[in-house]
């Protein structure tokens, strides 16, 4: 199995934390992890953190994830990752993803409606621009040229890279579908490997009907990963589900929570959403169960972990992302190189 990390999120941007990021992938970067991911929510963008990583890293691919489709036009998508593309040495990897209601329209003042479309449309024009091709395209959200205008068919002026992996962040049937039928990798959330089948079945079918193989989607899920007592560990971690559950999207609309409902949580996820929007966090977080908390995480001890990576491994899994728990650089790295040497022993395994 390869293995990813990620830095950034929500709350990164503190001038103080760059330093121990750019610490933790290098060291990263020595120990064998494939991918880094940098995340862009309402903190730091995607990109600028690749930029500097890619002079100081050596072998490590260098993705975003995600790029925010609602709040870049596709052809600066498309300049972006070919430059990125060409100052890391061709190691970079574009992961797109449509974002959420909250963000998308708070942030970006763009109508969160229709996301897959506007995904479908974003790749198109990166990949004619990928292609050395002329920007000719008419879309329900982009159109161009821009019709009646004084604009013309143009080409971007560097050199055509048709080999820049695009992977894509998403959830809904649909847009799995979607992935499967068309991206070089899945950057999944909300998953559980013994409800794998509600985010892998879509992928799969996408994939045979554009004749794909199905295993042409690079995988890429994963989870914290905590050495301890499991029960502490998992009690301590709740927040990490409630979260994303309660707060990410809106209360119509919850990529996420969906997600988990169709993994068998709906109950849980009804009470904790609706516990979150009330206001009242700290009685969401309690209300998470036992299993949201163990079944998408790596916590426990050497042989808890290892069953927890098996699981992945079963459900075909690819890529594990893995979120070591560490106060400092240092603790987080024992972690991370702790769970490697479990990942390649079970990667060593006949899998049955």
């Amino acid at each position: 199995m390869r293995t990813a990390i990620s830095i950034g999120g929500p709350a990164s941007g503190r001038t103080d934390d760059w330093a121990d990021e750019v610490a933790f992938v290098r060291e990263a970067d020595r120990l064998g992890i494939d991918d880094v991911w940098s995340a862009e929510a309402w903190g730091q963008d995607a990109v600028v953190p690749l930029a500097y990583l890619a002079a100081v890293t050596d072998r490590i691919r260098l993705c975003t994830g995600i790029m925010q489709v609602s709040a870049r036009v596709p052809s600066m998508t498309a300049m972006t990752a070919l430059t990125l593309a060409t100052v890391s040495g061709g190691r970079f990897v574009l992961g797109l993803g449509v974002s959420g209601p909250q963000v998308v329209e708070g942030l970006n003042g763009i109508p969160f409606a229709r996301p897959l479309a506007r995904l479908r449309e974003h790749v198109d024009v990166v990949r004619l621009a990928f292609a050395g091709e002329r920007i000719v395209y008419s879309g329900e959200h982009h159109r161009l040229p821009l019709p009646g205008g004084a604009g013309k068919a143009l080409r971007l002026a560097q050199p055509a890279n048709t080999s820049i992996p695009i992977y894509l962040a998403t959830l809904g049937p649909q847009a799995l579908r979607y992935t499967g039928a068309t991206a070089d990798g899945w950057v999944g959330t909300s998953f559980i490997p013994e409800a794998a089948e509600v985010l892998l079945a879509p992928m799969r079918r996408g994939a045979e009907e554009a004749g794909r193989p199905v295993d042409a989607v690079d995988l890429q899920v994963g989870g914290t990963v905590a050495f301890g007592d499991r029960e502490a560990l998992v009690d301590r971690f709740r927040p990490g589900i409630a979260f994303p559950v309660g707060a990410m999207g809106s209360k119509e609309q919850n990529f996420y929570r969906d997600a988990y409902v169709r993994a068998g949580f709906g109950e849980a996820c009804e009470k904790v959403a609706a516990l979150w929007l009330a206001g009242r966090r700290e009685e969401a977080v309690r209300s998470v169960p036992d299993d949201m908390v163990a079944l998408t995480t790596f916590l426990g001890s050497d042989d808890d972990v290892r069953a927890r990576v098996r699981a992945y491994r079963r459900a075909g899994i690819s890529t594990l992302r893995l979120q070591p728990d560490g106060r400092t650089v240092a603790e987080r790295i024992d972690t991370l190189g702790r769970m490697l040497d479990i990942v390649r022993e079970v990667a060593a395994e006949p899998l049955v």
